[in-house]
């Protein structure tokens, strides 16, 4: 039987239109941080890095007899003026560590490549889900950090995260699904 973490994990699933806030376990992930705009190469570079660790330990998992599906991209997001990401957009200010997330029980013997292995602890968190381009999500991430988390008596605590459930390569930008989460207390 493949474990499908996407259907079990009630904080990868979220409503277009609607901010829902959430109680996220501590996740593994396999991560790569870096900085800059995510249209430049380092980016492209990081996440190419990523999924063939994925995969490898995956495949070493199946062959223990606990097979799962690989996890999509997600990104932390984060830069010294926030406003970075809701006003200019100014992405070549933007830090981000990209992630996949990997069952506990890995084999971290397996991790390379510049990859590494972190436990990731968000708590309570807001998030939504986006429907389009990426450059259009400014507009729901004011919405989320200056309505709803105030509104609701709340303050950011954590880096911005995204969960890309759809391949960029393969959708076009305005068929694109992004969870947008945000840590807050």
């Amino acid at each position: 039987m493949k474990t499908d973490f996407k259907r079990e994990l009630d904080c990868y699933s979220a409503r277009r239109g609607r901010f829902d806030l959430v109680d996220v376990p501590d996740l593994r992930y396999l991560m790569i941080d870096g900085s800059g705009d995510p249209n430049g190469g380092a980016f492209g570079d990081a996440a190419a890095a990523l999924y063939p660790v994925a995969y490898r330990l995956k495949f070493a998992s199946k062959r223990l007899g606990r097979d799962y599906v690989v996890m999509p991209l997600e990104g932390l997001w984060w830069a010294d003026d926030m406003e970075s990401f809701t006003g200019s957009r100014d992405k070549s200010r933007w830090h981000w560590t990209l992630m996949i997330m990997v069952p506990g029980e890995i084999d971290e013997a397996l991790v390379d490549g510049g990859v590494r292995v972190g436990t990731l602890s968000e708590g309570r968190c807001v998030q939504t889900l986006h429907v389009g381009s990426f450059d259009d999500e400014a507009e729901t991430l004011a919405r989320m950090h200056h309505e709803f988390i105030p509104a609701g008596g709340l303050r950011m605590t954590g880096r911005h995260h995204e969960i890309y459930l759809s391949d960029p390569r393969k959708t076009a930008p305005e068929r694109l699904r992004t969870i947008l989460r945000q840590p807050v207390a």
